[in-house]
């Protein structure tokens, strides 16, 4: 193991020239050396800047080798290269096809190639979609995956669309790391909030603190690796055994029997994480962090799925299993059925149900035939997203152009499987371990699913698959499962494609192994009220005969009429109808019924009132039974308010009286009154019908006139932005214009200013330096960092003490000084101060220019030099003359 100073095998950082290239042949280097952990990041809009946040903060050997993807220009020259280079002191080098992944450098792709990764080797391959559909990061995140497995690692950063979010889930798939760039400092969220949403980012964190976060966590992940394979492994399994136990008291599931390298690999990896080295470390953390119980029991269920994954198999199933399931059914009209294990997100239940339908347009039969799909997973979460049947915009490269075209519907930067595809499918939670299965099944469908049991539990679901499937059913498998030991209940219909039917092999009920649950314990029982219970069980156990012995049978609805709640034995009153599993109250209810119910349910629901209907017939004509209707609706407890309370009271039958001798006119006239009394409550209930659906009409006629306003207002709100944009872009053009004329007067001024070579010195209000110009350091002590600082603190050669105070005298009297001041070096110069003004015409500070006058004063004193030379003589010659007289 290596030492923490080292964690990861040393490399050389190495020089710009790849020295790896020049030495043995590839094939040599796969066999011989172990590739490095390899970091694959995606980037897109605004991701100049996060890149080079994030490779600012790589450690300076980090141990891995990076590979950025970027969305580049093909028609221009890439210069990412060199723009990273800047950054970072690991050598950045383009990746050329068959480029050996080096660690401690970074590998840049070429702009219009697409790439990919195998045994450490990196192959350029040329774009197969078009230029506005390509998924450069998808396709290389997706090959490191596949390659590199749990060591792989997958960064996303600022970005538009959702490119990455599929390679993301696939390395997820594999245990490895992903990480996203936070959507708040990204400079275009899309591609992270996209990765973020789908719920596949490990860690969500700014770039800076990447590089850190990635090298400590394959340093843990290595040291938990060797750890467990050295000493210790009953310890190691008595604490996975630990982990199970806690999994199954949080969770209700049971992963004992699932394969111990699977669970190893999943927990190692959140162990990594959290910077925990042994098992039993990690046992403590979960008994002190339940919430961690729930992000392992996901991470447990991650599923390996996507469109039509295998092609060629669903291309057999196709042509092999739909279509001559589609050709033998009955001209009267048939309904398929299929049951996909282990769905996760959907894809696969979807999948099928694409295939179906373009075989059955091919096919063409004459009677009408369908295929009904039950759709399962254990997490409830993968279940909720399959039902959406929303998919991020990247599976255009898992589904072609004509099936997105034929199925899909573009919205919310994705794609939404049409109505017609996603009613085909039922989907549920189920625990295929534990729970009963669907049967009488012309298909199951369960890929990618037994490659995480074991043996055992292997061969105790062939037999429950065979149970469920009808004589010649299908089974489809994944690429790396088989029917194993199972060969007497399957025959191979396609081995390459792993479909299998159904063999003759009779499996009993009693043989087969349900796994079902444990019942959940009574909270109180009669054992416990004789033992000494608190009296509150015997009114418990009371409550549970009366209305087990003495209440009417009763159902809980909502206003829609579906069951949420059923009381007593309701069977004489309600029926399943066939096809598709339906429990609402109008479809299940049975004949005589249904009426009354539809007009008494919205009725209760609308006025809030109890309403009643008593002795209506209920069921055949042989065996009519006379109940009392009655429509509860509920405000309290709040919890129920809105729903309504459906009771069926038994009407108790009369004897009935002998018969007496009448007159056959009058049982005429009794006749004609019930006739009459039958034909006023059939024009009631015409009546009560005709004001329920006046009363639609009005609701939906207020629907449509507000759902014409909500569009009429979103088409005034587009407007409105196509018109600010257009501003935008305008404002953007001038802005453009006035930065570009300004350029040019700071360029003139500059030149102005040189050529004067006067010494200028610009001050603010307080009089400190805002600008000088070059011959101003020949007066003071200026260097570039002096700008703002106090024009007093500024070593001078000027002897003149009064500067600052003239200055101060300038701004108050908005009026000019000139001055005539020598330097300590016997040069002179002309101090003008004057005030500075700015272009409002605002008084900003002063301006004071040094002009040289040193010649000029020289010349001055020469002159004054030979002014006063003739006085002088002639004063010598007047005092010579004086002396000779």
């Amino acid at each position: 193991m290596t030492s923490p100073e080292n964690p990861l095998p040393p490399h050389d950082s190495g020089s710009p020239v790849d020295s790896t290239l020049q030495g043995p042949p590839r094939e040599a280097l796969a066999a011989t050396h172990t590739p490095p952990p390899i970091v694959g990041v995606g980037a897109s809009a605004g991701g100049l800047e996060a890149l080079e946040g994030l490779l600012r903060g790589l450690p300076e050997q980090p141990g891995f080798a990076v590979v950025v993807v970027q969305h580049l220009d093909p028609t221009r020259k890439g210069m990412l290269t060199e723009l990273l280079q800047k950054v970072t002191p690991l050598p950045v080098v383009q990746v050329e096809d068959g480029m050996t992944v080096v660690p401690n450098r970074i590998h840049v792709i070429p702009p219009g190639k697409d790439l990919s990764v195998l045994k450490g080797v990196l192959y350029l391959l040329e774009p197969a979609g078009r230029r506005g559909t390509r998924l450069p990061i998808d396709f290389f995140l997706r090959s490191l995956a596949a390659d590199q497995g749990e060591h792989g690692v997958g960064v996303i950063l600022s970005g538009t669309g959702c490119d990455g979010t599929l390679g993301m889930r696939a390395l997820k798939e594999h245990a490895g790391l992903t990480l996203a760039q936070i959507p708040e400092e990204a400079q275009y969220p899309d591609m992270p909030r996209s990765v973020i949403d789908a719920g596949l980012a490990d860690m969500v964190m700014p770039v800076h603190g990447m590089g850190e976060r990635i090298r400590d966590y394959l340093v843990r992940k290595q040291q938990i690796g060797t750890r467990r394979t050295g000493t210790g492994d009953m310890d190691q399994r008595h604490a996975l055994e630990k982990i199970v136990v806690l999994l199954r008291a949080r969770t209700g599931h049971d992963f004992a029997d699932y394969k111990t390298n699977t669970l190893y690999r999943r927990i190692e990896r959140r162990m990594s994480l959290h910077q925990l080295d042994r098992l039993s470390n990690y046992v403590r953390f979960l008994r002190d962090n339940p919430q961690e119980l729930d992000l392992l029991f996901k991470e447990l269920l991650i599923g390996v799925t996507s469109f039509f994954r295998d092609p060629m198999a669903w291309e057999s199933l196709q042509k092999q299993v739909l279509a001559p399931l589609i050709r033998s059914a009955p001209s009267r009209g048939c309904v398929l059925r299929a049951w996909v294990a282990g769905c996760s997100t959907g894809e696969e239940a979807y999948s099928l149900a694409i295939a179906f339908r373009e075989v059955l347009e091919e096919s063409a039969p004459v009677g009408r035939v369908t295929l009904q799909i039950f759709a399962t997973d254990l997490s409830e979460h993968a279940i909720e997203r399959a039902r959406q049947g929303l998919y991020p915009a990247s599976i255009v490269a898992d589904v072609s152009p004509v099936r997105l075209q034929h199925f899909f519907q573009e919205e919310a930067g994705g794609y939404r499987v049409n109505r017609a595809v996603r009613e085909t499918v039922v989907f549920a939670t189920q625990n295929l371990i534990m729970d009963p299965p669907f049967t009488k099944l012309n298909l199951v469908i369960c890929r990618n699913l037994l490659i995480y049991l074991n043996t055992t539990l292997q061969h105790k679901l062939l037999p429950l698959f065979h149970y469920s499937l009808l004589p010649g059913g299908v089974l489809f498998l994944g690429n790396a499962e088989s029917v194993g030991g199972g060969n007497e209940l399957f025959t191979a219909l396609d081995a390459r494609a792993h479909l299998f039917r159904r063999a003759e092999a009779r499996v009993r009920v009693a043989d087969l192994d349900f796994h079902a649950r444990p019942p959940e314990p009574e909270v109180e029982t009669l054992a416990q009220w004789a033992g000494g219970a608190p009296t509150g069980s015997l009114q418990s156990l009371a409550e549970q005969v009366l209305l087990r012995e003495f209440a009417p049978p009763a159902l809980l609805v909502n206003a829609d009429g579906d069951i949420l709640y059923i009381f007593g034995r309701t069977g004489d009153y309600l029926e399943p109808a066939t096809g598709r599993a339906n429990w609402n109250i109008h479809v299940m209810a049975r004949d005589g019924l249904r009426q009354e119910l539809a007009l008494l349910l919205p009725r209760a629901m609308r006025e809030k009132k109890v309403f009643s209907q008593p002795g209506i017939g209920v069921g055949s004509a042989e065996r009519m039974q006379l109940i009392d209707l009655t429509v509860y609706p509920i405000e309290e407890p709040q919890v129920l308010s809105g729903m309504l309370m459906i009771v069926f009271q038994v009407v108790s039958p009369q004897p009935a009286p002998l018969p007496e001798p009448r007159d056959p006119k009058e049982h005429k006239n009794t006749r004609i009154q019930e006739m009459e009394l039958a034909l006023q409550q059939t024009r009631e209930e015409l009546r009560m019908t005709r004001e329920y659906m006046q009363t639609s009409q009005e609701e939906l006629r207020s629907a449509n006139e507000e759902l014409q306003s909500t569009n009429e207002e979103l088409t005034t709100s587009k407007e409105e932005m196509q018109s600010l944009n257009e501003e935008l872009q305008t404002v953007n053009v001038e802005l453009q214009s006035k930065v570009e004329e300004l350029t040019l007067a700071n360029s003139d001024m500059k030149n102005l200013l040189d050529s004067t070579d006067i010494a200028t010195v610009f001050l603010t209000k307080d009089l400190r330096i805002r600008r000088f110009t070059a011959p101003a350091r020949r007066i003071f002590k200026l260097i570039a960092t002096d700008v703002g600082r106090p024009l007093s603190d500024i070593v001078t050669e000027l002897e003149y003490p009064d500067l600052q105070h003239d200055a101060l005298e300038v701004l108050q009297s908005l009026s000019h000084s000139i001055e005539e001041i020598p330097t300590r070096d016997e040069r002179w110069y002309q101090v003008k101060i004057m005030p500075y003004r700015s272009l409002d015409n605002v008084i900003d500070g002063v301006v004071v220019t040094f002009t040289d006058i040193t010649k000029a004063k020289a010349l001055e004193n020469r002159l004054r030099s030979l002014q006063s030379t003739p006085e002088e003589s002639g004063r010598e010659s007047g005092n010579e003359r004086a002396r000779r007289g």
